[in-house]
């Protein structure tokens, strides 16, 4: 999961060097190249591309296709803290959801470990260089939007739990798969009427988000697969420590006080949850299954 964080961050870097061609856009060559490779991948492992369990399958998919669709549209209509602050429910969208889908308890003092990571991400969005059009989301005129963003963390949600069901049935990469078969002929209809053709970079940048996305989804979805929601989970509120270390290096971005109070706070929630729930289930480890370990 932190290998898929950095990543993750990786994409997101390419994504704003690309801030001038359509979102959809984006996801279609990301999906395209996700699919390529996916089943390249696929074949040279000798695993069946469209897997058993394809009602999961097409289950995780279409929630991950629509939660990426709906993070977009408030990266475009929303500011930047805004949007990214909103889009870190999804770790606890996705433990809580995992109550009923797949039976892991939250613990009680998980919940305060939740509440320190999710209190510094609102901190780190108010002190963001971004936060300023704050005051029109809370004015009302972008609300929308916000719920749209708010949508996109409980379908990832969604689809998280997908990936947690699906452990031991599906090859890892057989998961991966499926998100862009389900996002490419939907963004594909989506270009036939916002096109904008890529110039000189942009093909680079395409390219490089594509191999991020590709690679952040497979660490991603072994995480998943291997331990337990409660604790793999957060681990995602770390990518706001490389979003600000990335806008301070390549985007010339200045934070103020708040942020760093923020990063402290999310660090303190994601390590003593990460702390806390490996005391509880040291002695019931999560062994792999022996085709991941092969692969």
């Amino acid at each position: 999961m932190l290998l898929s964080t950095v990543l993750f961050a990786g994409m997101n870097a390419c994504v704003k060097q690309l801030h001038h061609l359509p979102a959809l856009e984006i996801i279609f060559f990301r999906s395209l190249f996700s699919i390529v490779a996916s089943y390249a991948a696929l074949r040279r492992l000798g695993v069946a591309p469209f897997g058993h369990s394809r009602a999961l399958l097409i289950s995780r998919g279409s929630t991950g296709a629509l939660a990426l669709m709906c993070y977009f549209a408030s990266l475009q209509h929303l500011p930047l803290a805004t949007a990214v602050t909103v889009q870190y429910l999804a770790p606890i969208c996705t433990a809580v959801l995992g109550i009923w889908l797949v039976r892991e308890p939250v613990r009680p003092w998980q919940w305060l470990f939740f509440g320190l990571s999710f209190g510094g991400v609102l901190l780190v969005g108010q002190g963001s260089p971004a936060a300023a059009g704050r005051a029109a989301v809370a004015a009302g005129s972008n609300w929308v939007y916000l719920a749209v963003g708010v949508l996109s963390a409980v379908i990832s949600g969604l689809s998280y739990n997908a990936i947690r069901t699906l452990r031991g049935r599906e090859h890892p990469v057989v998961i991966v798969f499926y998100l862009p078969l389900i996002s490419l002929p939907l963004t594909a209809v989506a270009c036939l009427f916002q096109w904008r053709t890529p110039q000189g970079l942009d093909w680079l940048w395409l390219l490089a988000c594509g191999a991020f996305t590709q690679a952040a989804q497979v660490a991603m979805t072994r995480a998943y697969q291997l331990e337990r929601l409660g604790r793999v989970a957060p681990l995602n509120y770390l990518g706001i420590l490389y979003a600000l270390a990335l806008g301070c290096w390549l985007f010339g971005e200045s934070f103020g006080p708040l942020a760093y109070a923020g990063i402290g706070l999310v660090l303190a929630g994601v390590g003593l949850n990460a702390w806390y729930t490996g005391r509880r289930s040291a002695p019931a480890a999560v062994p792999a299954p022996a085709e991941e370990v092969a692969a």
